[in-house]
């Protein structure tokens, strides 16, 4: 079966317009290959985010790793970390391992994959390329207002109206 499409359009560039602020990643290089430790199959580990620069009024943040390119109408939701307290500026590599101590009242809520914890990149062999988006959400709330039962989609529908900024990072893999 042939999976030939069109690629996806910057997923970021479709939503009502934030501004950013810094993104960084010991692991992650803007518009570069995923290192092994960030591939489902290799060490299946989130990377290192550092950021700085958000917006004043920023309360909480909500981290998230979506591929728009998966072979799906929607894509693929590898992270979703809600509720990072505002006074958070790192995730060390491997805060999205299930059962990873996090930040204050944060919480993961299930990926695509149906785990609540980070999912390495795994598009299908012989694929596209994929684009992996990590974004760090400013929120002016200490609460998105989800618990951990619903989907990512749930946590993006909530993110276009209590964002404040967003910072992106992406990152690329093919097997």
């Amino acid at each position: 079966m042939a999976l030939d499409r069109p690629v996806k359009p910057d997923p970021y560039s479709l939503m009502p317009a934030l501004p950013s602020f810094t993104l960084t990643s010991e692991d992650v290089t803007d518009g570069q290959p995923l290192k092994q430790d960030q591939v489902y199959d290799g060490g299946n580990t989130s990377p290192q985010l550092s950021w700085s620069g958000p917006p004043e009024g920023t309360k909480s943040y909500v981290i998230t790793c979506f591929d728009p390119d998966a072979p799906t109408p929607s894509g693929f939701w590898h992270w979703a970390l809600v509720d990072v307290p505002a006074d958070v500026t790192e995730l060390p590599a491997g805060t999205g391992a299930g059962g990873a101590e996090l930040p204050g009242t944060a919480f993961h809520v299930a990926s695509d994959f149906g785990t609540k914890e980070f999912g390495g990149a795994a598009p299908p062999a012989g694929d596209q390329v994929h684009r992996y988006y990590f974004v760090v959400h400013a929120v002016g709330e200490e609460t998105l207002g989800v618990n951990d039962e619903v989907t990512p989609a749930v946590v993006s529908f909530n993110l276009a109206f209590k964002a404040l900024a967003r910072a992106v990072l992406v990152g690329t893999y093919q097997h």
